[in-house]
């Protein structure tokens, strides 16, 4: 959710297979298609894929732009407000602390409420669509909110606070006549926070630049924050993100190439190092070093140890999504949400074995990394980031394959892959073989002394951002690709040309989350800077969405618009597909960054008419029919 600030540093289709989809061919189900916009390009028409319901994929009246500060959806459904922040989320044998409206709960009493700036968020199954576990991450915190008052002073206590309410949450839910509400207690209730302790695997594990005074072996992490995104693997885990890990950090006035490669500097956004040495870089060079991986968690097993799996690669992972080859192998994509940064895939050297997430705990430390490269023509490459291959050698940097995951921007600006506008969420077809990455924007794009303009990223100066979309070879392991643009996002008219885009039905900017549902839609969420949105650069637009884009004849509608200064981000269904959970993160959020504690409602007072929190809600048609139909 990196903002395209100046000042800042550069689902599977139809739902992932389950692990009985993988293990059992007879028991796969195939539902033919895929995605066939209206954009012209290097593919030919694709075909829509079956309804479970029949009749035209989007059935619902579109919806108006807004600036109300309100959360607006369709005629005929109703969004109801499940999991704000400062919920209680009901582990089974403590406390229950509820929410303060003034902000003065403990950091003891945030650590069992929900986190804040819900993102990412994925359902599993319990009974079927009625109950089941929600699992998101917490993306960062808004101190001039999280805090009866402000940052101002700035303590100890309030940086325990923050942290609490980073990291993800796992909380029960259930559907009684048509509401969901959670339940509480629950053996499966679960927080994760920046100081929660996490197990290292894969190659990086116990390398020379994980060690810390801490933890010489470097085999052990406290925490993790800035997660975004998150996939939902065919073992039945929860992958999640750490984004833009470097705002938590302060070095010296003057880093080391390393550290100014990773966007590292004297100043902190988030200023933890004041009350905890841990993210004071001059006194712990290394811990860094222990952020920026995927984790991995089993929502299923609360004493289980999260894991951050380095043979992923270190990056701002905006998060990760699986697939599968056909000989049963996990193939992990993700994008890094950062200026001129990069898309990876991640091999795994075996097959998913059934038996869930015990069977595969050691399945993604195993494999094999590559990054992307988009070719003017229309092709593009995977090249592998392994050590002794090409420049990926100790002459160049690189002593180890630990040091080329730990390093993996530097390895790729070695390899020569493109340089993207900020890569975010990804949705995956997995009959076609077929990828979508949303690109959200990059106003330095074709700037004074910054990469220009190139085939995959085609507009300097991109404020609005656009939807790239692959097919992978013979296989998800394969080599070579093909590539065109799904869609341009923009105003038809925006009077600056580089704006405007060739959206076919209602227009939006700043494309991030993504969502392939059952029925073969692909839903697109926006997340256009309060900055931007204040400055009048949308002006048409309004609010932040939700949108609908209809597979069979390339038209977008607008689902949802949230309250002001909000984003949409994180969306899954429950398996019947009549229930829609989304998660509105930041309402009210202040043009520029955080809020100012003394007005901290001054832009909004979603959901509760008070102070903004961000929140899960869940989305159902009033007849009780399919969402989006």
């Amino acid at each position: 959710m990196a903002k395209d600030f100046d000042q800042m540093e550069d689902s599977n289709r139809c739902g992932n297979p389950s692990i009985h989809q993988v293990s059992d061919p007879a028991r796969r189900q195939v539902i033919a298609g895929g995605l066939g916009l209206a954009a012209a390009g290097l593919f030919a028409p694709l075909a829509g894929c079956a309804s479970l319901g029949g009749g035209p994929k989007l059935g619902f009246k579109p919806i108006a732009a807004s600036a109300a500060d309100s959360l607006v959806v369709p005629e005929g459904y109703v969004a109801q407000v499940l999991a704000p922040w400062g919920e209680p989320i009901g582990v089974a044998g403590a406390a229950m602390p509820t929410m303060k409206e003034d902000a003065s709960s403990t950091a003891a009493e945030q650590a069992l409420q929900m986190g804040m700036h819900h993102d990412g968020v994925h359902y599993y199954p319990i009974d079927g669509a009625q109950r089941g576990l929600l699992v998101m991450n917490h993306e960062y915190t808004d101190d001039g909110l999280l805090h009866k008052d402000g940052m101002t002073p700035w303590t100890a206590e309030k940086v325990k606070k923050a942290q609490a309410a980073h990291g993800i949450s796992v909380i029960e839910v259930e559907n009684q006549g048509g509401r969901w509400q959670m339940v509480r207690p629950s053996k499966y209730a679960r927080r994760i926070t920046a100081n929660t302790p996490f197990n290292l695997g894969g190659p990086a594990a116990g390398h020379a630049l994980m060690k810390t005074a801490a933890d010489p072996t470097g085999q052990r992490v406290l925490g993790t924050f800035n997660n975004c995104a998150s996939g939902k693997t065919p073992w039945g885990t929860y992958l999640s993100g750490e984004e833009n890990f470097h705002n938590y950090f302060v070095t010296s006035d003057k880093p080391d190439a390393h550290q100014k490669r990773w966007g590292l500097s004297a100043k902190s956004r988030f200023r933890w190092a004041e009350h905890d040495p841990r993210f004071d870089a001059r006194i712990n060079p290394n811990e860094p070093n222990r952020f920026g991986w995927v984790v991995e968690v089993d929502p299923t097993d609360p004493q289980s140890v999260p894991v951050k799996r380095t043979a992923l690669g270190r990056a701002a992972h905006e998060g990760a999504w699986v697939a599968v080859t056909r000989d049963g192998r996990a193939v992990v994509y993700s994008g890094e949400d950062a200026r001129f940064e990069y898309i990876y895939k991640f091999v795994s050297r075996d097959r998913i074995a059934p038996g869930g997430a015990k069977a595969n705990r050691e399945l993604l430390d195993h494999g094999t990394l590559y990054v992307a490269r988009f070719d003017a023509d229309g092709s593009g490459h995977w090249m592998a980031l392994v050590h002794g291959q090409g420049p990926l050698t100790a002459t160049n940097g690189f002593a180890n394959q630990g040091e080329v995951l730990i390093k993996a921007r530097q390895a790729s600006d070695a390899l020569g892959a493109t340089k993207m506008d900020r890569p975010e969420w990804l949705a995956i077809d997995q009959d076609k073989r077929e990828v979508y990455c949303t690109l959200t924007n990059n106003s330095a794009r074709g700037a004074s002394g910054r990469p220009g303009v190139d085939a995959a990223n085609p507009r300097a100066n991109n404020k609005m951002g656009h939807i790239i979309r692959w097919r992978e070879g013979g296989d998800f392991d394969s080599l070579q690709m093909r590539w065109d643009h799904l869609v341009l996002a923009g105003d038809p008219a925006n009077p600056r040309s580089e704006d405007r885009g060739n959206i076919k039905g209602d227009i939006f900017a700043c494309p991030d989350g993504l969502m392939l549902d059952a029925r073969g839609v692909l839903w697109i969420q926006t997340d256009a800077s309060a900055t931007e949105m204040n400055a009048g650069i949308f002006k048409n637009i309004g609010n932040n969405q939700m949108l609908a884009c209809d597979p069979l004849t390339g038209e977008i509608r607008r689902f949802l618009t949230g309250p002001i200064n909000c984003e949409i981000t994180g969306a899954t269904m429950a398996p019947d597909g009549k229930t829609l959970f989304v998660n509105i993160q930041h309402p009210g959020e202040n043009p520029g960054g955080l809020n100012d504690p003394a007005k901290p409602s001054r832009y909004s007072k979603w959901p509760m008419g008070g102070r903004p929190r961000s929140a899960t809600v869940a989305i159902r048609k009033i007849d009780g029919g399919l969402v989006g139909t």
